[in-house]
């Protein structure tokens, strides 16, 4: 049986090198403390492992979107964060992003791990044949996760037309130590997850250990936002539906703010009351953090952020409030904990179902499910129903809402490249920046992020080819 050493990233192929020398090979080298993984409950526990398999941060995501607060000395630190948060086509972010890209490594981290129990989960001596089976459905989910995060973020948006003539990532479905790998189109990246999750569905408990596992609601709602990125809405509202059969359990930020107001309001207090989006969240379908495991605060955002969230919304004054930080007024967290940003929640499902209701022309049932979302997160003397007087308005106050709900994770930065695909549904962005007004085009190359360059010159059994210019 395979062997697990350590978890060490150098380049394309060492991602959580997993050793396979012989057993008795092996032996003969632990490192003192560590153990060799044997049983069902070693290897079902490698999913557990919040540090490797559930820490996948979409930070230049974020700053694309205007979605987080980056200080002077961080954009003039990181010419690559600030081309990217200044929407600065001057810099050549292929150069500047030299380092280490978490969300890169972090994700074939993942994947190594997932293809190692996969290969291993057959021969696990006191598994039955039902835990065998379900352990490797969570590992295919935990690879299909990353690789969609991977092709959204390194690769052009997903187009029905274009999937197949456009580069994809990676793709690695072996746990050995130098395995060959290719770099299919954004097209074969996607029916790998899609096979994926179609296989991990036969599986999946519905009841899993923890947040931290998948069960079989959390496979149906990643295929839903899988077939939502590719367009196939009719698809994506099946697997929705069968997601929010399983769990339409909502956070009611509004009883959640009334109870905790006293301390929220007050404007000298920060990180003082505990988030509701940690490992108890009711809408959780799996848990992920979006940065640090072990940060215990919200990340900040900009006074023309916090503006975007509409009047009343009792989620974004429970999480954050004004503050001055030298020269910059900005909104620092107010609540303390961890959140679920990097896994996948009922809100995220909810508006996605009521986009796919807007994109079959049911605009009265989509505004019905945004509105009875809204009315959890808007204070009911603020609160009115929204209207749409047409799909197009529909969808983008839909879209609204799910980036604000959604906000921190990678999802705001997946649903605008999928919407800028489309003419009828695309919107140009527009901040103000050193007292400029800066845009970002809807075609704009900066939608695809430029791979490391550290994967790039180490790239190992394989060919790395980058998908953006600059």
């Amino acid at each position: 049986m395979k062997t697990i050493t350590r978890n060490i990233i150098m380049g394309m192929t060492a991602v959580m090198s997993l050793g396979l020398a012989s057993c008795d090979d092996y032996l003969s080298n632990v490192p003192k403390g560590e153990k060799i993984p044997e049983s069902y409950a070693d290897f079902s526990a490698m999913l557990n492992y919040e540090y490797g398999c559930h820490n996948l941060d979409p930070g230049q995501a974020c700053y694309i979107m205007g979605d987080k607060y980056a200080t002077m000395s961080t954009l003039n630190y990181s010419p690559y964060t600030k081309a990217n948060y200044n929407w600065d086509t001057s810099i050549d972010r292929v150069f500047e992003n030299k380092s280490s890209e978490s969300l890169y490594y972090d994700c074939y981290s993942v994947i190594n791990t997932a293809n190692l129990l996969l290969e291993v989960a057959d021969g696990i001596s006191d598994a039955s044949a039902a835990q065998k089976e379900g352990l490797k459905a969570q590992a295919r989910v935990m690879r299909a996760l990353c690789y969609y995060q991977l092709v959204n973020y390194y690769s052009d948006a997903y187009t029905a037309a274009t999937a197949a003539e456009k580069g994809g990532v990676p793709l690695i479905t072996s746990a050995d130590v130098g395995a060959s790998y290719t770099q299919p189109s954004v097209k074969e990246i996607y029916d790998f997850i899609v096979k994926d999750l179609n296989e991990a569905l036969k599986s999946l408990p519905e009841k899993s250990q923890n947040v931290l596992y998948p069960n079989l609601a959390a496979g149906y709602a990643l295929a839903a936002r899988v077939y939502m990125q590719m367009g196939d809405y009719a698809k994506a509202k099946e697997m929705a539906d069968e997601a929010l059969k399983r769990n339409s359990a909502l956070i009611d930020w509004n009883a959640f703010y009334e109870k905790n107001k006293a301390v929220l309001s007050n404007l000298t207090s920060y990180q003082n009351v505990p988030s509701p989006m940690g490992y108890n969240n009711p809408e959780t379908y799996l848990f992920g953090h979006a940065g640090s495991v072990y940060a215990r605060k919200d990340f900040r955002i900009t006074v023309d952020r916090f503006e975007k969230f509409e009047a009343g919304d009792t989620q974004a004054l429970s999480r954050w409030k004004p503050r001055t930080l030298g020269a910059d007024n900005i909104y620092e967290s107010s609540l303390s904990g961890v959140y679920n940003l990097s896994g996948i929640t009922v809100s995220e499902i909810w508006l996605l179902k009521a986009e796919c209701l807007a994109r079959a022309n049911d605009i009265k049932g989509a505004m019905d499910m945004l509105n009875k979302f809204r009315e959890k997160r808007v204070l009911p003397d603020v609160y009115k129903p929204l209207e749409a007087s047409s799909q197009v308005e529909a969808i983008h106050l839909i879209a609204d809402a799910k980036a604000n709900a959604l906000i921190g994770s990678i999802m705001p930065f997946c649903d605008a490249r999928r919407l800028n695909s489309d003419a009828a549904t695309a919107r140009k962005l527009t901040k103000v920046v050193n007292g400029k007004t800066a845009e970002l085009a809807p075609d704009s190359y900066l939608w695809t992020m430029p791979f490391p360059q550290g994967a790039v010159k180490n790239h190992g059994n394989g060919t790395l080819t980058q998908n953006v210019n600059k």
